[in-house]
């Protein structure tokens, strides 16, 4: 069935997640530890983050949890501070990361643009800094929908943001590809009944995405690709 529409996820995706992520980790860990390299360490692996190597563990909580399942896993040791004060934190801390591109975005939105395709993002970030990094890299107008876990859809691996998206663009759940680098983006698309493409440009690799994917591949950067094969097919079949 040919694609009308692609919702992506945005850290691990658009955002190449190990080269953005770890400097917002080891930023936040330094602010709110007060100089104290026990706390540090003791932050660090609530986090599932390693300060000396930079590399984040695969079951991190910082891969696909929303601000507020984080915060609620750096609550034990940071008991002077509400949940919803850490969440305070963490997306002020997120809004001043700076992300790097998994592939030049302008050239490559506007590349699908010009195909027809309908664009959004759904993440598990709150919607504010999300907004931020978007519009920072130049790219938020080429998105028709931007939700994060805050929006008022749900998180993922509920299907909620990507039905709100298919919903906003007038496109059936099964003509939309949703593209991520967790299983938790998968699991979505899954449960939205749309196309799903995996990414390795998160920390999740290959054979733990493909059960859940109609493809994986090295980077969005190979979905125009993937986008001429696909249709090709729906025109050979008349669909």
């Amino acid at each position: 069935m040919r694609i009308e529409a692609i919702i992506f996820d945005k850290d691990g995706t658009l955002f190449d997640f190990a080269a953005t992520w770890a400097g917002f980790s080891r930023a936040f860990v330094e602010r709110v530890s007060g100089g104290d390299p026990r706390r540090a360490e003791m932050l660090g692996a609530r986090l599932g983050f390693d300060l000396e190597t930079g590399v984040f563990a695969p079951d991190s909580v910082v891969i696909a949890a929303t601000p507020a399942e984080i915060a609620e896993v750096l609550h034990p040791e940071m008991p002077h501070l509400s949940p919803a004060e850490i969440v305070d934190l963490l997306n002020d801390e997120a809004a001043r990361v700076r992300q790097v591109e998994a592939v030049a975005l302008d050239p490559f939105l506007q590349d699908l643009r010009a195909r027809g395709l309908r664009l959004g993002v759904a993440t598990n970030d709150a919607e504010a800094p999300a907004l931020e990094h978007l519009a920072r890299a130049g790219v938020r107008a080429h998105f028709d929908f931007i939700a994060g876990f805050d929006s008022g859809h749900g998180a993922k691996p509920l299907p909620g943001q990507l039905l709100a998206f298919a919903d906003h663009v007038g496109i059936a759940p099964e003509r939309v590809a949703m593209v991520g680098d967790s299983l938790h983006d998968l699991m979505a698309g899954r449960a939205a009944g749309m196309a799903t493409i995996g990414v390795l440009t998160g920390i999740a690799e290959e054979a733990e995405l493909a059960p859940q994917a109609d493809a994986v591949l090295p980077d969005i950067g190979h979905i125009p690709g993937w986008l001429s094969a696909r249709m090709a097919q729906a025109e050979n079949s008349g669909t």
